[in-house]
């Protein structure tokens, strides 16, 4: 399926600028990213990526340029059940069960008790359902954000960091998610800043200090830099950044 939609744009964003008081924050971004994709945002703290997807989430004022998703201007209201978000922090009720979480927010969509199992299906929670989220691990937490994320299968979703602060198994299966959902059609933007997860994505947008600096796939970062690993490749790409 991800082929078929592959001309589909889910994101494009055209000399996107956005200020905060008088800091530029994003300064002229320009890129695409395709039904099907899996594309991994990446850069240091503080480099203009959480700002980036509150923009396409429509919840920052853009200053110039355009940011248009599935179609839409960024914002839009009919976007709202289309665009799945990961917040970095938990926006999950730990006092309430794997199951009770997903049937509250399907129900906030309008969706049936049916897309709440099918999403624990797709996170592979299905097992923890009667569980309390509070009883639950950071990684299994962090499954069930995925979880109301996926709700209703939206066509793109917006992961800010998702696998931050979890240990290399559990960020494997988090991946390995994302990657499912892709081949499904779904686009999938994910923030990190930890480059050896540069590997696992289809294509690269690496930004410094809100520019974008590289725009390609990980093979082409490696090839460009002559780095032996992402860490080292970031690095150089970096310092020959005017």
């Amino acid at each position: 399926m991800a082929s078929d939609m592959a001309h589909e744009l889910a994101l494009d964003v055209a000399q996107l600028r956005v200020m905060r008081g008088r800091q530029e924050v994003l300064r002229s971004l320009t890129f695409e990213v395709a039904r099907g994709e899996l594309v991994g945002l990446l850069g240091p703290s503080g480099s203009g990526k959480s700002t980036l997807m509150r923009t396409l989430l429509g919840v920052q004022r853009i200053t110039s340029g355009t940011a248009r998703a599935l179609g839409e201007r960024v914002g839009a209201p009919s976007l709202r059940r289309r665009i799945g978000y990961m917040a970095q922090g938990s926006a999950i009720y730990p006092d309430l069960t794997v199951l009770e979480n997903l049937t509250y927010f399907s129900g906030i969509l309008g969706l049936d008790q049916a897309q709440a199992r099918r999403a624990m299906d797709i996170v592979d929670l299905n097992l923890h359902a009667h569980r309390l989220v509070t009883s639950l691990s950071g990684g299994e937490r962090s499954r069930v954000s995925l979880a109301v994320a996926l709700l209703g299968e939206p066509p793109l979703l917006i992961l800010d960091e998702p696998t931050v602060g979890l240990d290399p198994v559990l960020r494997e299966d988090l991946w390995s998610t994302f990657s499912r959902v892709t081949e499904e059609g779904t686009a999938v933007l994910v923030s990190s800043h930890v480059m050896d997860e540069a590997a696992r994505c289809g294509r690269l947008l690496l930004i410094r200090e809100g520019r974008l600096l590289f725009d390609d796939t990980p093979a082409a970062l490696l090839a460009r830099t002559g780095a032996r690993g992402y860490d080292e490749a970031f690095v150089r790409l970096i310092k020959g950044a005017p």
